[in-house]
C-alpha cells in the first residue's frame, strides 16, 4: 500500500499545521477594568484647574462605566466576526482512544471453523486508536460569505451603539454641567445682593449715629442680609448636588469631585450663538451621522445578510475530507505501518426538512422588514425632535435678549432709587423693592443664558454633532 505520511514526517506536519491554525486568529486586546478607567479619569481631572464642558465630556467618555460596558460589547462583536471568518479555514481534529475488551467465555469456548481465518483469541484485548482528520467545506450555498457580512454589520452596529451611548452620556453631562453653572451664577447674585445690603447697613448705621437715620433702617438691611444668606446657602447646596451628579457621570470614584477643580465661568452669549440654525440642514446631518440611525441601518443590512444565510439551505453543500488513522493492539507505541489514510468528497443536499428552511427564510425576511420599519420610525422621531429642539432654541434666544434688556433697565432703576433714598426722596420700602427686582432680574438673566446654552447643547445631541464637539473640542 502506498503511504501518504511517514512517521518521520507526521510530527513536523502536525506542528506546522497547528502553527498555521493558531496564526489564523489574532490576539484580542484586553479590556481595561472599570476601576482602572475610573482611576484614570480621576487622574486626568486632577490635572485640570478650569473644567469646561468639552473636557468634562471627554473625561466622562473615558471613565463612565456604561461606556466601558458598551466598549466590551464592541469587542464581543469583533470576536464574532473572527468566529465567522473561521468557517473559511479547514477543520483539523486529532483524536486518540484506548479500549480494553474482555471477551465472553462462551465465545472463547466455541470451536474454530475451517477457513474462517481465525487463529486464536487474546483475552483481555487492548486496542489503541489514533486519528488525524481534516475537513474543508468547499461550497455551502454562500452561507459563509453572508454570515461574515452579517457579523461585520453587527460589529459596525455595535460601534454605532457605543457612539450612541456616548451621545446620550454627553446629554446628561451637559445638563449636570449647566445646572452647576446656574447654581454658581445664583450664588454670585446672592453674594452681590449681600454686599449691597451690607453697604447699606454701614451707611444707615452712620446716619443713625449722626441722628439723621432710624434704627429700623439698620435692622431692615440686616434682615435683608440674612435672607440673602439663606438664598446663597440653598444655591450652594444645589451647586454641590450638581457637582456630585457630574462627578458620577464622569466616572469619578465615589462621585468625589476634586476641590481644586473649578468650572469655567458663564460667559456672555456670542453673535454665533444668537444666530438661527437651519432645520433642514440639521435633519440631513442627523440622518447621515446620528449613531442610532446608523446602527439601525446596519441592523437592516445584517437582517438582509441573515436572510441570504437562511437561503443557503436551498443549495447543496460540498465537503472534502481526509484522515490519517492508526490502530495497534496491546501497545501505544505506533509505528509507520500502523497507519492508513483516506480521502473523500461528500455532497449534502437537503430534499425535505418539514418546511424548516422556508420558515427560517421567512423569519429572516420578517426581521429585515421589522428593522426597515424601525428605521423609518426612528427617522420620523429624530426629525420631530430636531424641529422641537430648534423651536426651543429660538425661544431661549428671544428670552435671553429680552432678559438682558430688562436687566439693564432694572439695574438702572435700582441705581437711581439708591441715590434718591440717600437723598431722602424715596422710602426704604421702595429701595428694598428695587433691590429685589434687580436680584430677580439677574437670576432670570442667568437662567435665560444657561437655557440658551443648554438648548444649543440639546440640539447638538439630537443631531449627533455633540460627538464631533467632544472629540475635537470645536463646534462643527
Amino acid at each position: 500500500m502506498r503511504r501518504w505520511f511517514s512517521r518521520a514526517g507526521l510530527i513536523p506536519g502536525l506542528l506546522l499545521l497547528s502553527a498555521v491554525t493558531v496564526g489564523a486568529g489574532q490576539a484580542q486586546p484586553a479590556a481595561s477594568s472599570p476601576s482602572s478607567q475610573a482611576t484614570h479619569a480621576l487622574q486626568k481631572l486632577r490635572q485640570v484647574k478650569t473644567l469646561d464642558l468639552q473636557t468634562a465630556e471627554r473625561i466622562a467618555a473615558a471613565g463612565n462605566p456604561s461606556i466601558a460596558a458598551a466598549e466590551a460589547r464592541v469587542m464581543q462583536a469583533r470576536a464574532r466576526v473572527k468566529e465567522a471568518r473561521a468557517a473559511y479555514w479547514p477543520r483539523l481534529d486529532l483524536s486518540a482512544s484506548a479500549t480494553r475488551t474482555d471477551l465472553a467465555d462462551n465465545l472463547l469456548s466455541q470451536p474454530l471453523h475451517p477457513g474462517s481465518g481465525l487463529i486464536s483469541f487474546e483475552d483481555p484485548q487492548t486496542t489503541y486508536l489514533a486519528s488525524l482528520a481534516a475537513t474543508w467545506r468547499v461550497f455551502d450555498g454562500f452561507a459563509r460569505k453572508f454570515s461574515n457580512a452579517a457579523a461585520r454589520y453587527a460589529e459596525q452596529g455595535s460601534v454605532e451603539a457605543l457612539n450612541d451611548a456616548r451621545r446620550l452620556l454627553m446629554s446628561a453631562v451637559g445638563l449636570s454641567y449647566y445646572s452647576a453653572l446656574l447654581a454658581r451664577a445664583n450664588i454670585s447674585i446672592a453674594l452681590a445682593d449681600e454686599a449691597f445690603n451690607r453697604r447699606q447697613v454701614e451707611d444707615s448705621q452712620a446716619r443713625f449715629k449722626a441722628g439723621t437715620g432710624t434704627l429700623s433702617d439698620v435692622l431692615n438691611f440686616k434682615v435683608q442680609i440674612n435672607a440673602t444668606r439663606n438664598i446663597r446657602l440653598r444655591e450652594e447646596k444645589s451647586y454641590k448636588a450638581a457637582l456630585y451628579g457630574l462627578a458620577a457621570l464622569m466616572g469619578i470614584p465615589e462621585a468625589n469631585f476634586p476641590r481644586q477643580v473649578k468650572l469655567a465661568r458663564l460667559k456672555d452669549e456670542t453673535p454665533r450663538e444668537m444666530a438661527t440654525p437651519e432645520e433642514e440642514a440639521l435633519i440631513a446631518y442627523a440622518y447621515a451621522h446620528r449613531p442610532d440611525i446608523l446602527r439601525t441601518e446596519f441592523a437592516v443590512k445584517e437582517a438582509e445578510s441573515s436572510q441570504k444565510v437562511a437561503r443557503a439551505e436551498y443549495f447543496p453543500w460540498l465537503d472534502v475530507r481526509g484522515s490519517l488513522d492508526g490502530q495497534r493492539y496491546d501497545s501505544a507505541w505506533f509505528e509507520s505501518n500502523d497507519f492508513g489514510n483516506s480521502i473523500g468528497v461528500q455532497m449534502t443536499y437537503n430534499l425535505f426538512a418539514g418546511g424548516a428552511t422556508r420558515a427560517r427564510v421567512w423569519k429572516a425576511r420578517s426581521r429585515q422588514l421589522e428593522s426597515e420599519k424601525q428605521l423609518e420610525d426612528l427617522k420620523n422621531r429624530v426629525a420631530g425632535d430636531i424641529r422641537k429642539a430648534v423651536a426651543e432654541l429660538r425661544m431661549a434666544q428671544e428670552q435671553l435678549s429680552l432678559q438682558r434688556s430688562n436687566t439693564a433697565l432694572v439695574e438702572q432703576n435700582r441705581n437711581l432709587t439708591e441715590k434718591e433714598y440717600q437723598a431722602g426722596q424715596v422710602s426704604l420700602v421702595r429701595l428694598n423693592e428695587a433691590q429685589r427686582n434687580l436680584s430677580a432680574a439677574r437670576a432670570r438673566l442667568a437662567l435665560a443664558l444657561v437655557s440658551m446654552r443648554l438648548a444649543w447643547h440639546n440640539l447638538e445631541v439630537e443631531t449627533g454633532r455633540v460627538l464631533v464637539t467632544y472629540q475635537t473640542g470645536k463646534t462643527p
